[in-house]
């Protein structure tokens, strides 16, 4: 029997990589109010802020197994959010240049039915090249770094900036197929 279900995101990321896969699905919003100054590692934050999304949508639907990811960088101890403005975004690349920041995605599936939860997380690590002012400044300028993640898209203009990835390449664009792939499975989907 073919089950129904829900990806609690709205992001077009999240649901190109769902489609990408062949997947069924529909989209319902989650109304979770994330919380990043959850004292946590980043793992727990992770996949307690999916496991928030998932069960809001779980809460709210009959039937259904229920996705909820929740992705996130960090870099220096510290979790980045989305740019407040261009200096923010011009600061957050300028100290990415030669580093390497890590993405952290949590992963949640709840079978409404059987009530069966599946919580895991996926960590991937992106490596900057050597970036000058001047190109930091034109990529800003393009708009994309604005309203990402730390202030950049490696699915979009900002992959001239990646020297090297370690780990999941989805999980970094928001979405870790494999960990998602492997915990359907689990959970008697078959994705294939």
């Amino acid at each position: 029997m073919k089950q129904k279900i829900i990806l609690a995101s709205t992001s077009p990321r999240r649901k190109e990589l769902l489609r990408q896969i062949g997947l069924k699905f529909k989209a319902i919003p989650s109304k979770y109010e994330e919380d990043m100054t959850l004292r946590m590692s980043p793992a727990n934050l992770a996949k307690t802020l999916a496991y928030g999304k998932a069960e809001d949508v779980a809460r709210r639907i009959k039937e259904g197994i229920v996705i909820g990811i929740d992705t996130f960088l960090v870099f220096g101890n510290k979790r980045l959010g989305k740019p407040k403005s261009e200096q923010d975004a011009y600061r957050m690349l300028k100290s990415f240049s030669n580093k390497t920041i890590s993405v952290y995605s949590g992963v949640a599936i709840i079978n409404t039915k059987t009530k069966k939860q599946i919580i895991d997380y996926e960590l991937s690590k992106l490596k900057f090249r050597k970036m000058n002012n001047d190109e930091i400044k034109s990529y800003i300028k393009t708009g994309e770094p604005m309203g990402k993640a730390g202030a950049i898209a490696i699915q979009g203009i900002g992959a001239i900036f990646i020297e090297e990835i370690k780990g999941c390449y989805s999980n970094i664009v928001g979405l870790p197929i494999t960990n998602l792939y492997r915990n359907l499975r689990k959970m008697g989907v078959a994705v294939i």
